[in-house]
């Protein structure tokens, strides 16, 4: 499904003409990261696993680029597998089965899916890694924080403060199970601390070795600043119509059934989006603040669609799953 949704990428227009960031993707694998500039040149993760599937498809994908083939497989990859987990939750939280699979469904058929995750950049990744963190808080599966917390910074770097204020905010609000069970708090949260200090490193370390001088988070992060009208920006991104392409139909029907969802991932989702907006704000150049849809669906979509399929197929989760959730 996922290789159809991104087809036009192959044969209908080349994403590297129309998106720029695209491009630098594009020849951040083929050429490597000291030709691009930053931040592109941090991303590096999907360009490098694009990299073997590119060697291989030259010559051997006839019309298609083949370049533009080995994105398209490993996003489709990547889209797919968040879909898969999914439609696992839905099926975990919900009596039958068929509901998580039109959450997938309408995860899919999301305008952010084709027109971004599936068009030569990285989002695929992100998004994968943050619904991958969702799925280790809902199971309790806090050793594979640290992990993923690596592979995520190595997708992009607004994977770090996402994942953190998603892993942190779960935590806040997920204080009642852990007393009830008699967890270990404490223990809970210094995986997710070891998840941040990890994903600190790992930019730490990447960013250093590619520019060849010792980069600190935070100076990476001053240079983002667009030093434009941050207030500006925000009010421009909230009235930008490629920002609703994404939301106008799914915020709508996600909200209707949102409280019937664990607290603490509704409250980890919404933090989130407030980051996204703040550090779209902080970040946006002049024509890129629609850009803002891709950051909310990356961190809210999955949530949204499965709350959605609740109130499309009229199936309320069981109690049972909420309650350990919470």
């Amino acid at each position: 499904m996922c290789l159809g949704l991104g087809y036009p990428t192959l044969n209908r227009y080349d994403p590297r003409k129309l998106l720029p960031d695209s491009a630098s993707y594009a020849k951040l694998t083929t050429e490597g990261p000291g030709t691009v500039p930053a931040p592109f040149r941090f991303r590096v993760l999907e360009p490098y696993l694009v990299r073997p599937l590119y060697a291989l498809a030259q010559g051997h994908v006839g019309s298609w680029d083949p370049l533009l083939f080995g994105f398209l497989v490993v996003n489709s990859l990547l889209v797919a597998s968040t879909a898969f987990l999914l439609s696992t939750v839905g099926g975990t939280h919900f009596d039958n089965h068929s509901t998580g699979l039109v959450a997938a469904m309408l995860y899919l058929l999301n305008f952010a899916i084709p027109n971004a995750q599936l068009a030569g950049l990285v989002d695929a990744g992100e998004g994968f890694f943050l619904m991958a963190v969702v799925v280790s808080l809902l199971f309790r599966r806090w050793w594979l924080l640290p992990i993923l917390g690596v592979f995520g910074a190595l997708a992009k770097e607004s994977f770090v403060p996402f994942s953190v204020t998603l892993a942190g905010t779960w935590w806040l609000f997920s204080k009642s199970a852990s007393e009830r069970e008699g967890a270990n708090r404490l223990g809970t949260g210094l995986w997710i601390a070891a998840m941040a200090i990890l994903e600190l490193l790992t930019v730490t370390i990447l960013q250093s070795s590619i520019t060849g001088q010792l980069v600190w988070p935070w100076n990476f992060a001053a240079g983002l600043n667009s030093h434009s009208s941050h207030s500006m920006t925000l009010l421009v991104s909230l009235v930008d119509k490629d920002s609703w392409y994404v939301l106008i139909w799914l915020l709508p029907l996600g909200l209707v059934r949102i409280k019937q969802f664990p607290r603490p991932w509704v409250w980890a989702s919404a933090a989130a989006a407030l980051l996204a907006l703040l550090l779209n704000a902080y970040h946006a150049v002049a024509g890129a603040e629609g850009n803002m849809g891709r950051y909310l669906f990356n961190v809210a979509g999955p949530l949204l669609s499965l709350s959605a399929a609740s109130f499309l197929c009229d199936v309320k989760p069981r109690p049972a799953a909420l309650s350990q959730a919470d």
